[in-house]
């Protein structure tokens, strides 16, 4: 019968509703209880906490203290060549345009012309030092301006 088939979609279509309507119930109790825990978790005021928090001093972290006074040409002069610059100057400085760095006369005679600091420092007077790597630290280039400012002694 033609009537059977539209009432059987009907009930259907009835029972389909009836299970989307609960489903939204449920899905709506599910978003009720959730915002009930969030919210039901954020009883205390906020300002009582901040007020509460003492923060701990900074620390005073000693590496980024940078010593310009004792500065030596055996110490931290020569430390800071072989790590930066002994690579290609230093032996027969093949790799180094010849300039033989590991010399202390040779060394001296680059600071006192200015060439050594204006390499390091990358002021576009010379080439930039360390070649090929990443500029000394702000640190290492005031150490190596005292050294030469007190007249780069060998010492």
């Amino acid at each position: 019968m033609p009537g059977e088939g539209n009432s059987t979609k009907l009930g259907k279509l009835k029972k389909y509703f009836k299970l989307l309507f609960m489903a939204k119930r449920e899905f709506s109790f599910y978003i009720f209880c959730l915002l009930l825990a969030v919210f039901s978790g954020c009883y205390k005021d906020k300002a009582d906490t901040v007020a509460a928090y003492n923060p701990p001093p900074p620390h005073t972290d000693t590496s980024s203290i940078c010593d310009t006074v004792n500065i030596t040409f055996t110490g931290e002069i020569t430390n800071i060549m072989t790590i930066n610059c002994f690579s290609c100057h230093a032996g027969t400085a093949d790799l180094g345009a010849g300039i033989q760095l590991d010399d202390y006369s040779t060394l001296k005679a680059y600071s006192d012309n200015g060439l050594l600091l204006s390499s390091i420092t990358q002021d576009g007077g010379t080439s930039f030092m360390p070649k090929d790597a990443a500029k000394l630290s702000d640190c290492e280039i005031s150490k190596f301006e005292a050294w030469i400012n007190r007249g780069a002694p060998q010492n």
